[in-house]
Formats: structure tokens, C-alpha cells, sequence
């Protein structure tokens, strides 16, 4: 007898509330995903501290460890596979990771990230400048919250302005699970060959950019191939912007919808804490690419075979009332924070977060300051989200601006 699992996404239903059901059933529960390919989502927060401690021992991120991608059961044009089997950082294990994420490391330490903040905060005011300017109505995710990091992001890895753009895009259209398999095939070969491009530019005349860091690195010796270079481009572009959008998109939301909040950030100038508590409450990455278990193993009571497909769903454990109690769910930026997952745990945790917290926190003040009386032009209930379980985020935040300081 075939057993039915459950739908993720589920139709009418966010990813998120999907989780927050599912969760209810169990700490880890098997699921179908798109294209009817079954795999199991964890969604407690002990669940994930589980797989997450077990990285690169008993869950592995290398696609081979998955038979299904192999053996017939997963078609093999199906959409995923182009995030799935991408040869990059995340999908890479042990000595690999230790040593692609060492040399990517150098771009996001503190120091790094704190000598950047001028930059920083130059784009921003910049920004907020265009904001001013184009006045009640504007929208803060393609003028704000999708414009700061991108440039960020892209001025680190030395991308021009004039193609920030088709990044942009390239990223929005893999990340989402209503992506057709041609359209996802041909954005990932659009956007390798693109960076293999690029690393040619920088070969020929290098800059003061981590691409041509990284080309230098190889061209010593530094035991890595031009496909892994590029790899650690294709993660570090995507990665190291699209969260962040959705980061700023959910606290400006967040702010709006509780007022008294935002009083107490400007009044005590707890914008880091705004940044944490978001990250908390609206994780902006809604579940993993997956991690395949190298033998049998039991998570939180849940039995999961070998080579098996699990998705870890941060998103779900930011509201986890066994772990944040009966006020999980509320925005509370006084919330003592107890280790949320916000930019992950453990051997793969999150290589940018210097740089995200800073230049969050620089662009929540910056706008609040500059902008104060900003509001919501629009209901918070009607703002569209992002059509990906990967990644999700308001797509349109229409703002007005009441008044505002040059």
C-alpha cells in the first residue's frame, strides 16, 4: 500500500504555516516535494540542533550521498536538481568544506566586515537619499531592502553596477520552486558561465575585490581548481545577498506592525537587537537545501535511513515554543537571545554574518532616522512573499514616507 505524505509547499498554504502544522505531528516528518520527490523536513528546534551538530559526520551535503538522484526514482529533469547538484561550497564535505570555506573566510571576518562600514554606510545613505526622493508610494524592496545588499555583496566580490541586475534575477528565479526545469537549467548554466567570465576578467586585470583574492589564491597554488573557485562565487553572490534582503524586508514589516517596538529601538538605539530578534522571528531561509544521512539515524525519536534526503526548516524553529515558550510567536526585540538559528550552527554556520548583522543594523538606523514617521502604505497581510521554500521574503513593501530628514 502506498502511503500519501504530506505536500511541501502545500497549495494555499505559506511554507511557514505549513511548517508550523507539520510541526505539531512530529519534530521531523516525511514530506513530498515538488515533483513528487520524498525526502524528510526537520522542524523542532532540538531537531535541527541535532542534524546541524551532526554536520559532515552523520549528515553530508555532497548529492552523491543521495541514491534517488541516481537510481531513477528522482526524474532527471527534475527543477531542483539545478540547486541540488551545483558544485559549490555547501554541497561540499569534510576536508573540502574546511578548506574552501578557510579561504572564503578571510573576506567575512569582524575586522573585514567593520572596515567595510564606511562603504557601508555611504551606499546606504545613498539609498535612502533615492528613497526620499521618490517619495509616498515608493517600494522599499527593489530601492532598499534588495538594493543594499546586492551592492554590498557585489562591490565585495568586485561585480560592476551594471550587471547586478541579472544577478538579481538569475538568484530570484533558481530559488523558486514555480521555476520550470528549462528556465532553471538554462539560469544555472546563464549564471556558471557568467562567473567563469568573470574569473577570466579578474585574471586579466585583477582589483581590490575577493575574486581576484580567490584567482590569485589558485593561480599560487592554493589547491583550488577553477571550478571550485567558481563554486565558492555562485554560493557567496547568492548566499551572501538574498538572505539579507529578506532580513531588512521582515523587520521593516515586523516594526510596522508593532509600533511600540520601533519606539524603543530608536529611543534606546537597539537596532542590533532588532536585527537578532528577526532573525529569530522570521528566519529569512525557510528550509535548507538538503543533507543526506550517511547511515541510519534517529533524530529527535524520528528514525531516518541511510541515504536519505532531510531538509532542516530554520524558518519553523524560530517559533518552536518548546524552545522560546508560549511567547514564541510575538516580536519582542527585549527577548533575551538563547542561540537561535538565525545564521545557523555548528561547521557550516553562516561565513557572512559579520557582515549581515552590521550592515543591517546600519541600514534599519539609518532609515528610521532619516525617514521617521515611515509606515506601511499597504495592509501587512496583503504584502506578497517570494514564491521559494529555500528562501522566502515581502516581494513589495509600499511605504509612505510622512516626515523625513536630509
Amino acid at each position: 500500500m502506498t502511503i500519501s505524505l504530506p505536500a511541501f509547499p502545500a497549495a494555499d498554504e505559506s511554507p511557514l504555516d505549513t511548517c508550523r502544522r507539520l510541526r505539531q505531528k512530529a519534530p521531523v516528518v516525511e514530506v513530498e516535494f515538488p515533483g513528487g520527490v520524498p525526502a524528510y523536513l526537520a522542524l523542532s528546534h532540538a531537531a535541527v540542533r541535532e542534524i546541524l551538530a551532526g554536520d559532515n559526520k552523520t549528515f553530508l551535503r555532497d548529492p552523491k550521498h543521495w541514491p534517488a538522484l541516481y537510481d531513477g526514482s528522482i526524474p532527471e529533469d527534475w527543477p531542483l536538481r539545478a540547486v541540488v547538484q551545483g558544485d559549490h561550497l555547501s554541497t561540499k564535505d569534510g576536508a573540502d568544506h574546511r578548506r574552501l570555506r578557510g579561504l572564503v573566510g578571510k573576506a567575512f571576518t569582524p575586522s573585514r566586515a567593520q572596515a567595510l562600514e564606511p562603504r557601508i554606510q555611504e551606499l546606504i545613505d545613498q539609498l535612502v537619499d533615492d528613497v526620499i526622493a521618490a517619495g509616498d508610494g515608493v517600494d522599499l524592496v527593489p530601492t532598499f531592502t534588495e538594493a543594499l545588499p546586492m551592492a554590498v555583496i557585489c562591490e565585495l566580490f568586485g561585480v560592476p553596477a551594471e550587471e547586478r541586475l541579472r544577478l538579481r534575477r538569475w538568484t530570484a528565479t533558481l530559488l523558486a520552486h514555480t521555476t520550470g526545469p528549462e528556465e532553471a537549467f538554462a539560469t544555472h548554466n546563464a549564471l556558471v558561465g557568467y562567473l567563469h567570465e568573470l574569473v577570466q576578467r579578474k585574471q586579466a586585470e585583477p582589483g581590490d575585490d575577493l575574486t581576484s583574492g580567490l584567482v590569485q589564491a589558485r593561480d599560487e597554488g592554493d589547491q583550488l581548481t577553477t571550478d571550485e573557485l567558481v563554486g565558492v562565487l555562485w554560493l557567496m553572490l547568492i548566499a551572501g545577498h538574498e538572505t539579507t534582503v529578506h532580513l531588512l524586508g521582515y523587520a521593516i514589516v515586523a516594526l510596522s506592525r508593532h509600533p511600540e517596538q520601533l519606539a524603543l529601538a530608536k529611543a534606546e538605539n537597539r537596532w542590533a537587537d532588532v536585527v537578532e530578534e528577526t532573525a529569530r522571528h522570521r528566519h529569512p531561509v525557510t528550509m535548507t537545501s538538503w543533507r543526506f544521512t550517511a547511515a541510519d539515524v534517529t533524530i529527535a525519536g524520528v528514525p531516518i535511513p541511510k541515504g536519505s534526503a532531510v531538509g532542516v526548516a530554520f524558518q519553523s524553529t524560530g517559533l518552536d515554543e518548546s524552545e522560546y515558550g508560549p511567547t514564541a510567536e510575538d516580536f519582542d526585540i527585549t527577548r533575551q537571545q538563547t542561540g537561535h538559528f538565525g545564521f545557523g550552527h555548528g561547521p557550516r554556520y553562516c561565513i557572512g554574518a559579520p557582515l549581515a548583522r552590521l550592515e543591517s543594523r546600519l541600514a534599519l538606523e539609518t532609515l528610521y532616522r532619516r525617514i521617521p514617521e515611515l509606515s506601511l502604505a499597504t495592509d501587512p497581510d496583503a504584502i506578497p512573499h517570494s514564491p521559494s521554500f529555500f528562501t522566502v521574503g515581502p516581494l513589495s513593501i509600499p511605504v509612505n514616507l510622512g516626515t523625513v530628514k536630509q
